[in-house]
């Protein structure tokens, strides 16, 4: 592997330390051509060092299109690079993921890092073990201007409620976007697809969830009523049914010093780049970043938890009868 200042060597696949850190890439949908593939090929400090896809087709042509090689098998593309990014559906990225780690090739994950508490930790042991560097692609974590304010009002302290929305337009009768036809989104709703960006957050700012309150809301909207260790409280409505016309994301906190809403933010593209710069820095300190695959596991839990007291509730109706859940 590249030896970058208190990294852990790997064997068998060394690599000369003057050449950059060599990173390839898993999946090829909408998110990997829009997103992954684009700004690992622009990133001035790695060298793109193929792609690997479960349609060798679809792997083939973003690899031309990026000027990187094509993998028809993953392990092959393991062995050929120092680390991955994983673009690909949550229970189809842990196992992946842990092979890769195995392999000794630090990670990028997607969010969520699994849909199943059993893989998330699994996963999360597994990196751990490897001894590999880990990075969770939650946007706001790594977009600006959202980070630098995650950080101020983490520092700032003092926060008494959190309040949160993220109307997403996906499912509309009337949407044209190309990850509508997830079937991952399809079964899992916004709870899952955007409620880890509100709780990525949350966290750093509020502290932990201590407990969690979900319900059901018109088609796949849940609202969430959290519970944090710094002992505020914050809300979460999430959804990808919203009508196109409510569609909107935004955060709000309240505390001694009045309200702090979060600023918008220009995009994915520039925001993974920031992330494989995190990862960089992890493995060049040896530090584990703050939103890395244990801090995935924990999304991951808490989101376990919020769709159990949902099916819960639809179980058992307004009047305690069994009836069947809405999609």
């Amino acid at each position: 592997m590249t030896n970058l200042p208190g990294t852990k060597p790997r064997t068998g696949n060394a690599a000369s330390t003057s050449r950059p850190p060599r990173i390839g890439l898993l999946g090829t949908g909408p998110w990997a051509e829009r997103t992954h593939a684009p700004a690992l090929a622009a990133h001035p400090g790695v060298e793109f060092s193929g792609v690997w896809g479960r349609r060798p087709e679809a792997a083939a042509a973003l690899a031309a299109a990026c000027g990187t090689r094509a993998y028809e098998d993953a392990d092959a593309l393991f062995a050929a690079s120092d680390a991955v990014a994983l673009a690909l559906p949550p229970d189809v990225q842990a196992p992946l993921a842990a092979r890769a780690a195995a392999a000794g090739c630090h990670v990028i994950l997607d969010k969520p890092v699994a849909t199943s508490v059993a893989s998330a930790r699994a996963l999360a042991d597994a990196v751990t073990a490897a001894g590999v560097a880990s990075i969770v692609f939650c946007t706001l974590r790594f977009a600006e201007p959202t980070a630098r304010w995650i950080e101020e009002q983490a520092a700032a302290g003092g926060w008494f409620l959190g309040e949160a929305h993220w109307l997403g337009s996906l499912f509309a009768a009337d949407s044209d976007s190309t990850y509508a036809a997830s079937p991952w989104r399809r079964e899992k709703g916004g709870l899952w697809d955007v409620g880890p960006h509100v709780l990525s957050v949350y966290l750093p700012v509020l502290g932990d969830v201590t407990s969690v309150t979900c319900a059901a809301g018109p088609a796949d909207t849940r609202h969430l009523v959290l519970r944090h260790s710094s002992g505020a409280s914050s809300t979460a409505t999430l959804t990808l049914s919203a009508p196109p016309g409510a569609s909107e994301a935004a955060l709000s906190l309240y505390g001694e010093r009045g309200r702090a809403t979060m600023p918008g933010w220009d995009g994915a593209l520039g925001a993974f780049g920031a992330a494989v710069d995190a990862l960089l820095e992890a493995i060049r300190t040896g530090e584990p970043h703050s939103c890395d695959v244990r801090f995935g596991a924990r999304l991951t839990e808490i989101l376990a938890e919020a769709e159990a007291a949902v099916a819960t509730e639809l179980r058992a109706g307004p009047a305690g009868e069994e009836r069947t859940a809405r999609p």
